[in-house]
């Protein structure tokens, strides 16, 4: 999720998104990204190394199958319309590089249950580029082959449990740098071999969708699609970065076709230039992943008429990460709303035990006791199944 941009808090953490205050009319105060607040657990199991298992494809229900993109529309096999209603499940982009295991939290098949509960078909799972690949450093008791196989055991959950997988590259890094929060963009260094790789495990699997990066920020849309030595770290130091054309390009040439989500500028917040920088895809499977949060600058309803709308009426449009920062679902409501009624799919930002303000956390456990704000998400999805 976007980093704690919460400036208002006076707070300085490692988390994934904030912005501003709720407006109807978009703000102009500039986003400070999320990055996941790193409080690994502190209790480590250690692995061991087993081939990797991707899904067995004849266990998962038949309606989240064959997902491809149709006009504005993701459709499953059967040619079906799909909306995505589900929740970010933080925890496997920063435990692993910590050395404190894969996931924050539980992952056996009560937890899974427990967000099927909330009516949910999806669920989003940020990954760390070194873990997966096993490069810089990375513990080597839960990166390479043993990262890779809890990730697809806990894919295999998902979809059995009748959730699709979003697999996202959430934290990277350039280099010999160590992959310990976001960039601005994923880097040419590593993150096409990543998407090689992930592509290659599951292009077997049309229940996994792609969401190549998690939220580019501070650069331009052409260095968005293109990539180049248009990305600076933390000290100013340029980089290479991969462009999203790139990415497209490496996991298309694996054979997978599986749907691919590419946040826009600010964030994934601003989309203003999404349609007119679109790679392109021969499989022509790409919808357009879109983040909100209450302090973003596109917070509002005019700024979703004039920015979102537009983009909706002609790609797919989910919004990967959506909350806010007062433990309150005001906010939220309001955007769901709107949503709903364009056709817009959303996922909660988190499925985590967090401050429900800071994070923002859904859960105060994991058997799915939500926080005043994760009341807001649970309670809209059931009447949605009325």
């Amino acid at each position: 999720m976007p980093n704690l941009r919460c400036l208002a808090l006076a707070v300085t953490l490692i988390l994934t998104g904030c912005a501003s205050p709720i407006a109807s009319v978009p703000t102009t105060t500039a986003n400070i990204p999320t990055v996941t607040p790193i409080l690994p657990n502190t209790t480590p199991h250690i692995p061991t190394a087993t081939p990797i298992m991707p899904t067995a494809t004849a266990s998962i229900p038949v309606g989240i199958t064959g997902l491809h993109v149709a006009g504005n529309q993701i459709l499953n096999g059967s040619n079906q319309p799909v909306r995505l209603h589900g929740v970010n499940r933080s925890g496997t982009e920063y435990q692993c590089i910590h050395g404190s295991g894969f996931f924050d939290g539980p992952n056996d098949a009560a937890s899974v249950q427990a967000i099927a509960a909330w009516h949910t078909n999806v669920v989003r799972v940020p990954l760390n580029e070194d873990c997966w690949l096993s490069i810089n450093g990375a513990p080597a008791a839960y990166s390479g082959s043993v990262y890779q196989q809890a990730i697809a055991t806990y894919v295999n959950l998902l979809n059995r449990n009748g959730l699709i997988a979003i697999l996202d590259l959430h934290w990277n890094a350039p280099g010999s740098g160590q992959a310990t929060m976001q960039q601005q963009m994923p880097d040419a260094d590593h993150a096409p071999d990543f998407w090689s790789s992930v592509a290659n495990t599951f292009k077997g699997n049309t229940a996994v969708i792609f969401d190549l990066y998690n939220e580019p920020h501070d650069v331009t849309w052409q260095c968005w699609r293109d990539g180049g030595m248009c990305a600076e770290l933390a000290d100013h130091s340029k980089y290479n970065a991969a462009g999203m054309q790139a990415l497209v390009t490496a996991v298309r040439a694996t054979g997978a076709p599986n749907i691919l989500m590419l946040g826009g500028l600010e964030y994934a917040n601003d989309l203003t230039a999404w349609l007119s920088n679109k790679p392109q895809d021969p499989q022509a499977n790409l919808v357009v992943s879109w983040h909100v949060y209450n302090f973003n600058a596109c917070s509002g309803t005019y700024c979703y008429d004039t920015q979102l709308a537009p983009v909706a009426q002609k790609v797919p449009v989910v919004a990967g990460e959506m909350g806010e920062n007062d433990c309150g679902h005001g906010f939220l409501d309001i955007a769901m709303d709107w949503l709903d009624a364009h056709n817009v799919g959303y996922l909660g930002w988190a499925w985590d035990v967090q401050d429900c303000g800071k994070f923002p956390a859904l859960i105060t456990d994991y058997r799915d006791t939500p926080t005043n704000f994760g009341v807001g998400l649970r309670d809209h999805l059931a009447t949605l199944t009325k």
